[in-house]
Order: C-alpha cells, then structure tokens, then sequence
C-alpha cells in the first residue's frame, strides 16, 4: 500500500486530501508545516508528497529543493497542490522537479486521478522478497516460507500475505482488502475476506496471530 503525505497548512483543505486518499485504498498522513513533515520523513519514507508552496515555516519550492538535492529522497514523486497558478508558476514548479501541479480550488476526483497516474509513471519494481518475523514471501515465485518451511497458500490468502506485510503496522481497511484482492466489482459476502483471513492464520501456525482484527474496521499485521 503507498504512503502518500500532504504537507497543507490549510486544516479543512488537508483533512480533505488526507481522507480521499485514504478512500481511494491508500496510506496517508498529513502535516501543517514543513518542519513536521521532514520530522517524520526520518521515520518513514513516504510514495509520494502532495505540496502546498504556501507554508508557514519554509516555502514548498524550498521543501522541493531539499527532498531533490537528498538521494534518499531525490526520486520521491511530488504533486504541488497551491492557489499559485499562473503559467509561471507552474513552469517553475515543474522545472524544479515537481511531476504534476494540481491548482486550488481543485476536484477530488481529478487530485485521485492524477495521484494514481503519477505513481504508475514513477513505480519501480519493488523488492520481490517481503519478510516479517520468520516469514518470507518470494513475490516473484510466489512461495512462501514460516522458519524456512514451505506453506501452501491459495492465490487470495497469498496477496492478502503481501498487502499485510508491506503495509505492517498500519490498519488496512476491510474494504480496502476486498476491492485490491477480490476487486472493486466484487458482489459477495465481506464475510469472504474473515474465511481467508481464518485460513491464512490457520497456515501461519504461531504466527498467525500477528494478523490482528480491529473491529469493525480492517486488519493489522502488528
């Protein structure tokens, strides 16, 4: 699941940005200031950042010079989201490296649209091993191991392995699950998602109580 941060001054405007991207399946976080978002940023990397050039500590232009003068963060995609619109503005967005420009006031569908497209440009090939805790899922063979002994997982409790793994730690909503696994035109019972969760638990021995239920919500991989 990519980890998207809005770093937005305006309270209404972040809390909105912050909650359509959670909707729409992914991760998010969002910061007031500049100083705590680069903060967190010693704790977590995120996927992307959505930008306000209007800051009250440090402009967004200068946090985009830092993230592209950094090589931990110099590849980080970044969407500029500012009532600067002027044609020159955006050029000089663009020109300091920013990969979309998104003026205020904007559409939430159309911010959706071009988070997803930016990160379909800007995806590299993940890590095609995931571990956790004596667990290793070999993403490209799809076989998986608990202490270095092979389990047999169907094709639905092996994605749900992946997206609790790399997004441990962090709740994954029902939903969520339901529509990255089984896809968003899925018609059946949510009681689908806790039969394969059961199982994935049943085969992980010991381990299958890291996956934890947050009622009424979603999943963790504590």
């Amino acid at each position: 699941m990519s980890l998207i941060y809005c770093v937005e001054d305006d309270e209404d405007i972040r809390e909105l940005v912050v909650y359509a991207i959670k909707s729409s399946g992914f991760e998010a976080q969002g910061f007031g200031n500049a100083a705590d978002f680069f903060e967190e940023m010693k704790k977590r990397t995120p996927d992307m950042v959505i930008l306000d050039i209007m800051l009250p500590d440090k402009s967004g232009t200068q946090v985009l010079r830092e993230l592209r003068s950094a090589g931990r963060t110099q590849e980080i995609p970044v969407i500029f989201l500012t009532a600067k619109g002027s044609e020159a503005d955006k050029v000089k967005g663009f020109d300091l490296g920013a990969d979309d420009y998104v003026t205020k006031p904007f559409g939430v569908l159309e911010l959706i649209s071009r988070i997803k497209a930016v990160l379909r440009r800007t995806k590299k090939e993940t890590n095609k091993i995931l571990e956790y805790k004596g667990i290793t899922v070999d993403t490209d063979s799809r076989c998986v191991k608990n202490d270095g002994k092979d389990i047999v997982l169907t094709y639905k409790e092996f994605e749900l392995l992946c997206m609790l793994i790399r997004s441990r730690g962090s709740v994954i909503r029902r939903e969520t699950l339901l529509s990255s696994v089984w896809g968003y035109d899925f018609e059946g019972e949510s009681r689908t998602l806790d039969v394969h969760i059961g199982s994935l638990r049943h085969k992980l021995g010991d381990k299958g109580s890291f996956i934890e239920t947050i009622r009424n919500v979603g999943y963790i991989m504590s």
